[in-house]
């Protein structure tokens, strides 16, 4: 009852214009933006910065959380993927609802009645979108079905093949609906990202605009004849942006699956890899750009479209720039999506592939110049390799084909540059929406593609550091065989990849046993790994070894109000059965009448971080209203660690803010760069801060929950965070920064 009064008290304390100044949704605000409007801490004094409160999660997870922060109560994800509401100003816990394994990791989205008297937090979990009361921390049962909604229903396919839909990443609230995007999974005959809004209160489903075109709706001519009967992907698994004012929604949408071979996708493939505008009200279209024709190298469209006012040719132009894996950074007129400065059509290299028809052309802008590398070539090794690796990648290059960045993937190794996970990713772009000044954090990382028509059986096929080997027991070789390259040689983690130290306990052998044969959110499945490799591996999780991290003690006892989520929700079947045909890239066959493609290529990821030069990761700083990079610099302190950072956020101080995963968090000068402030966190942050202002006070709240990238972690801070110092027993944290009270 007293947290209750608590919550109620906080919640009707502050006024609502306050909640300009507050951190309100995913992103920061409905734009997307990461920006918010806040002075106290500015240029003159951010090296007074100091810790005010730290929120131990009391777990080893790596939370990639944005927090929100709505009238002085904060919502975090913590202890043991326990939903948390705590006091903004002080970081102690007003309720807690425990036991939401499987929520959507990156945040959750806030709505209130136009009263005020409902108000709601929602989130995707097991496939479901479910509410949270933001006063009381129970689940609101009256929405959906007895508390949930089934995001499996409704996409046209037999929800028992539909292994993964929702998002990692929350949508947008608008007025009385949710709007969200989906994840659909990387495979051949995946479900289709068709994009939904659903009601708030009720959880009914009110519009769906179908990302693969139907019989009779435009750009169904773009693809083969039914090809939405089998076709996958082309869905929003990153940041979608919202412009409440004209009531518009801009979705970046990934490529079609399967991503690296398309002979079943011939055409141009609408609306695949385009920045997408509709009506928020109604779903109707207004209007698309498409980035990447026919796409063949997983250039998805992932990072927030960023809505900025520029002058352009004289006028003020309302404008949205959408930063791709590309490179390229895409400037268009927010209402027509007319290009600001000329995108012309250039010839790009055919395929060599059988059955694979590669676009002819395909869009490269004038204007503003592009923010990562988009060639690697032997000049571009990194000379932190040794002599031998130098010598074995300089041979590879040379012999692979390495024509440009569109150059099609083949059945021998071809050079994609940026590679997969290379360009602006989710969390990688801010904007101050009045100046035109846009930012992008660049991931400079080349991929090794090569075609064959075995599928990857592993993660040493899929996305590794050069070099790497594998020994030791059965169940270490297995993992060094399919996952360390991802997961990293001592479970440690790396981007957007989570730790594994300790995760038996975290989440037992039959949950990790599930994850491993059916996939979950980025990860593939391994459906045809033996059960003896399975129990191998598992035996291997369980046992000594790795990096030694934060004792996983049981969370200390709380103000714990419900557990589970909505106990309907939980009996749902929210993934296919241990032996499901569908693991893997493979897939299930083609619907009958179909024609679908004579046979399957594949091609792991491969994204081979360590083999170009540094700077791995850039700023750039874009003045839209010319066209022109400002500046940029590069992140971190050491050129010799790769990490992939994101979850910049920009002030209307003049100054950036940056989380990186080697533990520090930066302030920038909008200006020119230049670093103002450096702050050491007790581990590694990967998600995206967040800035507001609660009792008069501004505060900088970041996740430190990841291992630090290339390293151990900052000593010097655990006393702070309640853990000895030493590297071996750090404790994870949400670390609020503020000025010295006066």
């Amino acid at each position: 009852m007293i947290a209750k009064l608590l919550l109620s008290a906080a919640l009707l304390a502050i006024p609502a214009a306050a909640q300009k100044a507050q951190w309100t949704d995913f992103g920061g605000s409905p734009d997307n933006s990461h920006f918010v409007t806040l002075k106290q801490i500015n240029k003159s004094n951010v090296n007074q910065l100091q810790i005010a409160w730290t929120y131990p999660t009391q777990d080893n997870s790596s939370y990639v959380f944005n927090p929100i922060v709505i009238d002085g109560v904060m919502y975090v994800l913590a202890r043991n993927t326990s939903l948390v509401a705590m006091d903004a100003t002080t970081g102690k816990e007003i309720w807690i609802h425990e036991g939401l394994q499987g929520i959507a990791q990156r945040g959750i989205n806030y709505w209130e009645s136009k009263d005020k008297k409902d108000r709601r937090l929602i989130f995707q979990i097991h496939n479901q979108i479910q509410e949270i009361d933001a006063r009381t921390g129970k689940s609101i049962l009256t929405f959906g079905t007895s508390g949930f909604v089934d995001l499996r229903e409704g996409l046209g396919r037999d929800v028992n093949t539909i292994y993964r839909i929702n998002s990692g990443t929350p949508g947008k609230v608008y007025e009385n609906l949710i709007i969200l995007g989906s994840t659909t999974g990387e495979q051949f005959i995946s479900p289709p990202g068709d994009v939904r809004a659903f009601d708030v209160v009720t959880g009914k489903l009110a519009w769906t605009f179908h990302t693969i075109p139907h019989p009779g709706e435009f750009g169904y001519d773009t693809w083969p004849k039914d090809a939405w009967k089998y076709a996958g992907g082309v869905n929003t698994w990153g940041e979608l942006s919202l412009d409440e004012k004209k009531g518009i929604v801009y979705f970046p949408l990934g490529s079609s699956t399967y991503d690296f071979y398309g002979a079943d996708r011939k055409g141009a493939d609408l609306f695949a890899n385009c920045l997408l505008a509709l009506d928020a009200k109604t779903g109707k279209y207004k209007w698309h750009f498409q980035e990447v024709h026919h796409d063949l190298w997983d250039y998805d469209a992932v990072s927030a479209p960023q809505l900025v006012t520029v002058t352009h040719e004289g006028k003020k132009v309302d404008a949205v720039a959408q930063a791709g894996k590309t490179g390229f950074l895409y400037v268009l007129d927010r209402v027509t999506g007319k290009p600001l400065w000329p995108i012309e059509e250039r010839s790009v290299p055919k395929s060599d592939v059988p059955g694979e028809v590669a676009a002819a052309t395909q869009p490269f802008p004038t204007m503003p110049p592009p923010f990562s590398r988009q060639k690697f070539t032997v000049d571009d090794i990194n000379p932190y390799l040794s002599a031998e690796e130098k010598s074995a990648l300089r041979d590879r290059i040379l012999s692979a084909r390495n024509e440009g960045i569109f150059t099609p993937p083949s059945t021998r190794e071809t050079i994609s540059m940026p590679g997969n996970r290379g360009g602006s990713n989710w969390g990688q772009t801010a904007a101050n929406p009045g100046s035109g000044m846009v930012y992008v954090i660049s991931v400079d990382a080349p991929a090794i593609l090569k075609l064959k028509k075995e599928q990857p059986q592993n993660f040493a096929e899929a996305s590794s550091t050069f070099g790497r080997t594998a020994g030791g027991p059965a169940g270490q070789v297995i993992y060094e065989r399919n996952c360390a390259a991802c997961h990293g040689a001592n479970r440690e983690g790396a981007g957007a990849f989570p730790a594994l130290v300790s995760v038996t306990d975290r989440l037992g052998a039959d949950v990790i046993r599930g994850i491993v044969q059916n996939g979950q959110g980025q990860m593939p499945g391994f459906g045809n790994m033996s059960e003896q490799d399975l129990a191998q591996i598992i035996g291997f999780l369980a046992g000594p070894g790795g990096v030694k991290a934060a004792a996983a003690a049981k969370p200390t006892p709380g103000p714990v109000v419900a557990s589970g989520g909505a106990p309907a929700g939980q009996k749902a079947p929210s993934a296919l059965p241990a032996q499901s045909p569908y693991g893997m890239m493979d897939g299930p066959a083609y619907p009958a009448g179909t024609e679908g493609a004579k046979d399957r290529y594949f091609s792991g990821w491969n994204v081979m971080y360590n083999i170009i030069r540094p700077p791995w990761n850039t700023i750039a700083a874009y003045d839209l209203n010319k066209g022109t990079i400002k500046w940029q610099v590069p992140v971190g302190d050491n050129p010799g660690i790769m990490s992939e950072q994101r979850g910049l956020i920009t002030t209307s101080a003049g100054m950036l803010f940056l989380a990186t995963g080697e533990g520090k968090i930066r302030a920038y000068d909008e200006e020119d760069g230049k670093v103002l402030w450096t702050g050491t966190l007790p581990a590694g942050a990967r998600g995206i801060p967040a800035l507001y202002e609660s009792g008069g006070r501004e505060y900088l709240v970041i996740s430190a929950t990841s291992p630090v990238s290339g390293g151990a972690a900052n000593a010097a801070l655990a006393p702070a965070v309640g853990a000895p110092a030493g590297p071996a027993t750090i404790q994870r944290a949400y670390v609020a920064f503020a000025l010295p009270k006066k």
